[in-house]
């Protein structure tokens, strides 16, 4: 299974960080949590998005995407907003197909949030960042 390679936002320290693991990523040097960004593919994403744990937002997108590279900085910057919270995982439809038709990604992007094991919210293309956020924190809240 991959790892990331992730900086710490408090020290700046790089950190290894699992795609599956128990419990959330910490930093090794100054153990504050994480952001959790990983990637994930037909083979290995039932372990890494759909296990118990962390709230799971997950990003199907394509290279050839325009609005896709738009929507990206934002998630990112959702998943260092909420490091220990949340767990971003990237999905690259093209390298993903089964996943794709097991989803019907129809558009991409197209987003997702999975708590538990289950769909919990659900989003097609590309938003700007102050909806994504509150998209996000509805989805999270209504399952808290």
């Amino acid at each position: 299974m991959n790892k990331a390679i992730i900086k710490c936002p408090h020290c700046g320290k790089s950190n290894r960080v699992p795609a599956a693991a128990d419990g959330r990523p910490r930093c090794g040097n100054c153990h504050r949590e994480l952001p959790w960004v990983v990637e994930a593919g037909d083979d290995d994403f039932s372990v890494i998005a759909e296990q118990p744990g962390v709230p799971v937002l997950v990003d199907f997108w394509a290279v050839w995407c325009g609005p896709c590279r738009m929507v990206s900085p934002v998630l990112d910057q959702l998943a260092h907003e909420r490091a220990g919270r949340i767990k971003l995982v990237k999905v690259d439809v093209d390298h993903s197909p089964q996943l794709s038709a097991r989803f019907g990604i129809q558009a991409v992007p197209t987003l997702m949030v999975i708590i538990d094991g289950k769909i919990v919210a659900r989003q097609a293309g590309a938003a700007p960042a102050p909806v994504l956020r509150t998209w996000l924190e509805e989805a999270l809240n209504e399952e808290a």
